[in-house]
């Protein structure tokens, strides 16, 4: 009959699970780019695995001057 957990059976069981956070990250993060002026595609930063994508894709937009933005806000006193 075979073993529960064989190779083919961790691969599908992964691309079950892989596929719905694949696009929950890439997905908003493709508009969020385009909406801000940056090409989309930075969005697949976020398939490099531990977060690392993501953190980069994050400090990147804070950062980085955006394109549709008038500048900085003033500070109310």
């Amino acid at each position: 009959m075979g073993e529960l957990l064989a190779p083919w059976h961790l691969l599908v069981i992964s691309l079950v699970f892989a596929f719905p956070a694949i696009v929950l990250g890439v997905i908003p993060f493709w508009f969020i780019c385009r909406k801000a002026g940056f090409s989309p595609a930075l969005s697949l930063l976020n398939l490099i695995p531990f977060c690392i994508g993501t953190l980069v894709l994050v400090y990147f937009l804070a950062f980085a001057p955006w394109k549709t933005s008038s500048g900085p806000l003033p500070l109310k006193s």
